[in-house]
């Protein structure tokens, strides 16, 4: 089965990164960026970014397809220090899709762009036969100016930087699995869905380049993030699992179905890998901003001879985190 491609290839762990590295990466002559937007290289400092949103309910508490995939193409453009600008669509549309889900996504979509003054400048439509395309799959394409001399890379961690996460973690896994699966959870929880940049303009405008790493933990979460940092930059990373904000809701949905937390999708938190000088400064940065209020410090980059990282429990023992090696939830985001 090694041969074929599986669900777990395109769920954020190990089998999805060595798809891209063994794969993929041929398909970038020799300007392979493992980024979530990578520089163009040459002329205009200009961050580019192409993401593809296939998520299973097309709607959910706190978003919808439509404003999750102009929020994570905003998102991970500004994971570069960049200033969005535009953005092109494509739309793969199913026939038998209701138009007023259309309609519905394509309205969150524009209005997410309108927050982040982000102006849709091209786009593309297909129509593909019923049971050929499970409803609507969105593609897009984003552009940013990049202001930073030295802007932010998850090369770019190094030992002794604090790192921060902007708030509670694994809403958005949650709040898809609990629609799509119809829980009866007695809290209906929303998912964290949103355009970071003005976050992440706070955080830039009060440590500037003391902010080595921006990531969002989206496919496999925190544990995919972290992983991917220690090995792109080659060192260690310590965690303290208690100083890691996740809702009472969510780590309750994760213990009754055996799902870890840290390894659940996010669509509107950011990791900060930041120099320990400009820790402080940024922990208030971020809890200065509305959609950080939660922020906190919950590590450090380490010296390690092996990328990993590793966890310190609230017992006092540890662990390694792994980076998650299958899929734990399918078509997430």
């Amino acid at each position: 089965m090694k041969d074929i491609i599986t669900m777990a290839h395109g769920a954020g762990g190990e089998s999805m990164r060595r798809l891209l590295a063994d794969e993929i990466a041929v398909l970038y002559d020799g300007h392979a960026d493992l980024d979530d937007a990578a520089i163009v290289p040459g002329g205009p400092r200009l961050a580019v970014t192409t993401d593809s949103f296939v998520i299973s309910p097309l709607t959910f508490p706190g978003g919808d397809v439509g404003k999750l995939a102009a929020a994570g193409t905003i998102n991970d453009l500004c994971m570069r220090g960049a200033t969005p600008l535009y953005m092109t669509v494509g739309l793969i549309l199913e026939e038998g899709l209701p138009m007023a889900t259309l309609r519905l996504a394509l309205s969150s979509l524009r209005a997410t762009c309108d927050e982040a003054a982000v102006a849709v400048i091209a786009g593309d439509t297909k129509v593909v036969q019923r049971g050929k395309g499970d409803g609507l799959f969105v593609n897009t394409t984003g552009v940013g100016m990049v202001g930073a001399p030295q802007p932010p890379s998850s090369c770019s961690a190094v030992p002794g930087d604090r790192v921060l996460v902007s708030g509670y973690l694994g809403d958005h896994g949650v709040a898809v699995l609990a629609a799509r699966e119809d829980l009866p959870l007695r809290t209906e929880i929303a998912s964290d869905c949103a355009p970071l940049h003005g976050l992440v303009a706070a955080l830039i405008s009060a440590v500037g380049s003391d902010v080595h790493v921006l990531r969002d933990p989206t496919r496999g979460g925190l544990a995919s993030a972290l992983n991917e940092i220690a090995a792109d930059s080659a060192v260690g990373i310590m965690l303290e699992e208690e100083a890691v904000p996740v809702r009472p809701q969510v780590r309750g949905v994760c213990e009754i179905l055996g799902l870890d937390p840290l390894c659940m999708a996010n669509e509107g938190k950011l990791i900060a890998c930041v120099a320990p000088s400009g820790a402080a400064a940024a922990l208030e940065a971020l809890r200065s901003h509305p959609l950080g209020q939660d922020a906190a410090i919950v590590g450090e980059v380490i010296d390690s001879a092996t990328p990993r990282v590793q966890v310190t429990t609230g017992l006092g023992t540890g662990r390694v985190l792994s980076m998650p090696a299958g899929e734990l939830l399918p078509r997430i985001c």
